[in-house]
């Protein structure tokens, strides 16, 4: 009597695949064993905190707490929506984070690359000691320094401006310039960052495809365009996505910084904004149940932009995040 092998195999096979799993799980037990502190970490602190989201459908009360405070359903929402001024803010908060992805994205790729075509490692190393120094500054130095050097009377930047013949300016307290003093300093600030993880990237270009290229005639400029571009490609898709997941987001510290009542119009954002009325009492009674639903709208939109990205950028024939 024969013995039917196939039936045999299936039988055996999901023995096979729990023994091989839990070999598996032994032999590399000590490399799980150094990602658990961070999965813990962000299980902890990211994901058991998303059910605070119920706060935004409620009318909160601490001593009740989250569960047993009654519900208000939508009506923290239309509220928001009601505060004078919202919009104003929100647009300042749109528009600043797109300032800072059309022209500090592309700046901050342009220098990685610049620094990657710099030969010389001792002034490699130099330049980038410098533009990654202030990453380790808090914004509170920052910005001070930042109005120290717009300084209207001893100013390095107006000092120039009339050596070369024009006026003192007010920048702090110009609204039209306000604006574009946020988005150099936010690039000036996190930009050696940044460039860490592009230059990281072109480190893994295979050095035969410019020999290939420098064979065929190529000069510098072809070699970025169509070597060193194309390969920086995906890391640039994830940096680019997670941009737009925080579209909505504000640097709360760099504005509550350099920012002053003569600018609100043009540079007070959503979380300035929710702390100077919040805490100035200008806001309704459920100030904490509305910046909630605040955030929780934000969130929502910031997936749903950060999903379109990722299916135009997977048309492009490059990796997306998901």
């Amino acid at each position: 009597m024969g013995v039917d092998t196939a039936a045999l195999e299936k039988v055996l096979q999901p023995h096979k695949k729990t023994k091989s799993f839990s070999a598996y799980i032994k032999k590399y037990w000590f490399y799980y064993m150094l990602v658990l502190p961070g999965f813990l970490y962000i299980f902890i602190f990211r994901y058991v905190p998303m059910y605070g989201i119920l706060i935004s459908f409620k009318d909160y009360k601490v001593s009740k707490g989250i569960w047993k405070s009654p519900w208000v359903g939508l009506e923290n929402f239309t509220t928001l929506f009601k505060i004078d001024g919202f919009y104003t803010v929100l647009g300042n908060t749109v528009l600043i984070n797109i300032y800072n992805i059309v022209f500090g994205f592309v700046f901050i790729v342009f220098l990685a690359i610049m620094l990657n075509e710099i030969s010389s490692i001792a002034i490699k190393r130099t330049i980038q000691t410098i533009i990654y120094l202030p990453n380790f500054v808090s914004w509170v130095v920052f910005a001070g320094l930042v109005i120290i050097f717009l300084n209207p009377e001893d100013g390095p930047v107006n000092k120039l401006i009339m050596a070369l013949g024009g006026d003192s300016i007010y920048f702090l307290i110009e609204p039209g310039y306000f604006r574009t003093i946020l988005v150099v300093s936010n690039i000036l600030k996190s930009a050696g960052f940044a460039t860490i993880i592009y230059l990281s990237s072109l480190a893994g270009i295979d050095p035969g495809l410019y020999e290939s290229a420098i064979m065929d005639g190529a000069n510098r400029l072809q070699k970025i365009l169509y070597i060193t571009l194309p390969r920086l490609y995906p890391t640039i898709a994830v940096l680019l996505m997670l941009e737009i997941a925080n579209i909505f987001g504000s640097n709360f510290e760099q504005v509550f910084n350099l920012y002053n009542p003569l600018v609100y119009d043009k540079g007070d954002v959503i979380s300035t904004y929710l702390y100077r009325v919040g805490f100035g009492g200008e806001l309704p009674d459920r100030a904490f149940e509305i910046s909630t639903a605040l955030s929780t709208i934000f969130n929502i939109i910031s997936l749903a932009a950060m999903y379109i990205a990722n299916r135009f950028i997977k048309k492009l024939d490059v990796i997306g995040i998901f």
